[in-house]
């Protein structure tokens, strides 16, 4: 089964990046580029998701919702 987990994407004051998943509790990654944090943060879902199923824990539904809003500047 498949399961979609947001992710969230900070820039850094050096420039460089870091995720985060809400869901996943200490399911981080940081990068460079944002491309290659994509790309490392997919994996540490993998990892802690297959780490948990090892462990006969349950995996954590996908809650986390986002919004998209404008502000006057």
């Amino acid at each position: 089964m498949d399961r979609k987990y947001l992710v969230v994407i900070e820039k850094a004051e050096d420039g460089s990046y870091s995720a985060y998943v809400p869901d996943l509790p200490g399911c981080v990654s940081s990068a460079d580029t944002v491309e290659e944090l994509k790309h490392l943060i997919k994996e540490a879902i993998d990892m802690y998701v297959q780490d948990m199923i090892a462990d006969g824990e349950p995996v954590p539904e996908p809650t986390t919702q986002w919004a998209e809003l404008t502000a006057a500047v």
